[in-house]
């Protein structure tokens, strides 16, 4: 025969409830669990990367950059009149003396300017020519005068003292030895006119000459910068040396100042270093300055150099080598290598003045720290890695 159960639903359901709420608290509880753990560090692979350790000491702070060899010598050659290319003679890369023809222009009314001066030139030498013998004749005209007027003088002081001896002895008048008197004393007088007029004559002649030749002078001094013009036609080189550029075309009307050409001595080279605009402020005069590259026999122009310029030696700092996005002045995170290089994590470390190669550490690390200078952008999310 059958006998009747006790029910248990009631406690089947109070047991589901039980289980369902430790399942839940469970769950819950692993999620907190697994969000407070730290995301798996990511592999490094340790031969990749660039490391460093900390120091203290001198730290030789250095500027370095990339320029060029550019020539000290030189020389541009301008347009000195208004002018018109006719043809080049040489091209760029020609070999050049300072008497190298490089191009030649043409200036018609120069020319015709040129050959007027010589003419006036020409005839203000005539014009002086002629004066002198003018001049020179008037002057021996005078200078004959004079000689006659003192021939007479002289004739009359004999002629004098022959009657003033006369009438002391008796035999001659003394009106005769009067006029005789009278006659001396009117040709000195007028020796003595002549001899004012021919100094005045040769004065007037020195004048008369003296601004002859300096309108001669004047015209030379025209017709020179005109001839000289005319040459400069004929574009030259004016050093020994190479014929970089010719930057007029053959037909171009050219003015005065105009760059025609321009030639450098390849013998003299200087570097010319760029800098950047960041480090640039704390460069100065008479600062040394090292070229790495040696210069070849065969250095030329626009040859690439490598520029370094010492700014200062810092006695005593904690420094490290600089690494790939530290700039001076700046804080950066920076992984710092821990347990016998097994891994790294993430320090900030603020930084001081830089050098090439080197920068100071202000603050975050010690002496003997080893950190990773390499590009680690890739892990900017992670603050450890595992090195392997």
């Amino acid at each position: 025969m059958d006998i009747q159960r006790p029910s248990n639903a009631r406690a089947k359901k109070i047991r589901r409830i039980i289980y369902g709420t430790l399942a839940v608290l469970f769950i819950a509880g692993v999620t907190v669990v697994l969000g407070r753990l730290r995301p798996a560090a990511p592999s490094v692979d340790a031969g990749t990367i660039w490391t460093d350790s900390v120091k203290r000491g001198p730290m030789l702070r250095e500027v370095r950059g990339l320029g060029t060899l550019v020539p000290e010598d030189i020389r541009w050659i301008p347009a000195q009149t208004d002018s018109r290319v006719e043809r080049w003679v040489l091209r760029p890369g020609a070999i050049v003396k300072p008497n190298s023809i490089i191009m030649e222009l043409s200036d018609p009314t120069l020319q015709r300017e040129a050959l007027d001066a010589e003419f006036q030139l020409k005839g203000a030498e005539a014009d002086y020519a002629n004066l002198k013998v003018q001049v020179d004749s008037d002057l021996m005209n005078q200078k004959a005068a004079e000689a006659a007027v003192r021939s007479d003088y002289e004739q009359a002081k004999i002629q004098h003292e022959v009657d003033d001896k006369l009438q002391h002895e008796g035999i001659g008048s003394e009106v005769t030895a009067r006029l005789s008197k009278v006659r001396v004393e009117q040709l000195a007088i007028r020796a003595q006119l002549e001899g004012e007029r021919t100094r005045i004559a040769a004065d007037s002649a020195k004048a008369r000459l003296a601004a002859q030749q300096a309108k001669i002078a004047e015209q030379k001094a025209l017709y020179q910068l005109k001839k000289s013009q005319v040459d400069a036609l004929h574009v030259r080189a004016g050093i020994n040396g190479v014929l970089q550029l010719v930057p007029v075309d053959v037909g171009q009307h050219v003015t005065p100042g105009t760059n025609l050409a321009r030639v450098a001595d390849p013998k003299k080279l200087k570097a010319e270093i760029k800098i950047a605009e960041t480090q640039a402020k704390d460069v100065a005069r008479l600062q040394k300055v090292t070229i790495d590259d040696p210069l070849p026999p065969g250095a030329r122009a626009a040859l690439s150099v490598d520029g370094t310029v010492e700014l200062e030696n810092l006695k005593d700092v904690l420094f490290v080598g600089r690494p790939v996005h530290g700039q001076s002045d700046s804080t950066i995170g920076i992984f710092k290598v821990l347990n016998d290089g097994s891994e790294a994590v993430r320090v900030n470390v603020k930084l001081g003045r830089s050098s090439v190669n080197t920068i100071e550490v202000v603050q975050g690390l010690q002496v003997g720290d080893k950190v990773i200078l390499s590009d680690m952008s890739a892990w900017d999310n992670f603050d450890r890695i595992r090195l392997k």
